[in-house]
């Protein structure tokens, strides 16, 4: 009897990977073996998915797992974010993760209160932001990421 439940696990296995069931590792997946609801969702990464590090894609794929569970406002809102982080080099991209771990970091109040004052400022002119900006580049550095 233990050699035929041995047999049937193997067949299981070999059945779930060959389904698609199984992968390997979320974080070893290469661009060829996303679904194709996983490449729509993440395809402003399309060119960079393979020179993503192990967590990078693990995240990536979370956010493609949850996308047909958010509503359009959403579902656009991650579009924008994605294609926007596409663009940004390394660098930038290094200091936007220092600048979200910053904010995380905060206390609950100081929160609202910048999301106060960004919201204030997204409110102004066009003139009057680039002026801001002009003026205090430390400052405004990532205002036009939305």
């Amino acid at each position: 009897m233990g050699r035929f439940k041995a047999r049937l696990t193997l067949v299981t296995i070999v059945l779930m990977l060959f389904s698609g069931a199984v992968l390997a590792d979320d974080s070893t997946v290469s661009w060829t073996q996303l679904t194709d609801d996983q490449r729509k969702v993440l395809n402003p990464l399309a060119s960079e998915w393979d020179t993503l590090r192990p967590w990078q894609r693990e995240k990536m794929l979370d956010i493609a797992k949850d996308y047909p569970k958010m509503d359009a406002a959403k579902q656009a809102l991650v579009q924008k974010r994605l294609a926007n982080w596409s663009k940004m080099t390394p660098y930038e991209r290094e200091n936007a993760r220092k600048s979200h771990q910053q904010f995380q970091s905060l206390s609950p109040e100081k929160k609202n209160e910048l999301r106060k004052k960004w919201m204030e400022y997204q409110k102004l002119p066009e003139s009057e932001r680039e002026r801001l900006r002009a003026e205090s580049p430390d400052v405004y550095k990532d205002a036009d990421l939305n």
